[in-house]
């Protein structure tokens, strides 16, 4: 299992697209649960647009119980920041040091 996917509003999942990444368009939170809920067990990596990432943080959560899919919100200009934080979180995790900012 190698297939990666992007969930997501607008024109920034097209970049994706663009890269041989299967896009699905979700312009709210239901509709990318669903899409989630539907897509999952097919992919080992789920791009989430940051402002559905962080309205759906606790459905998230139970996706953090399997290796896969390793499910990652990527920041964009419309949010606020949360996208970040979520890949520092991630990095320090994996990695045991922040390697994005480098604070200690």
């Amino acid at each position: 299992m190698s297939k990666m996917a992007v969930i997501g509003g607008g024109e920034g999942i097209l970049v994706f697209k663009a890269a041989g990444v299967d896009a699905y368009p979700a312009e709210n939170e239901k509709a990318a649960r669903d899409i989630l809920r539907a897509v999952a067990k097919d992919y080992a990596v789920i791009f989430l647009s940051e402002e559905l990432a962080e309205k759906l943080a606790d459905f998230l959560k139970r996706f953090n119980e399997s290796p896969y899919p390793a499910i990652l919100a990527i920041p964009s200009g419309e949010g606020g920041g949360y996208g970040m934080e979520e890949l520092k979180r991630a990095s320090e995790k994996a990695l045991g040091v922040d390697i994005l900012f480098n604070n200690k």
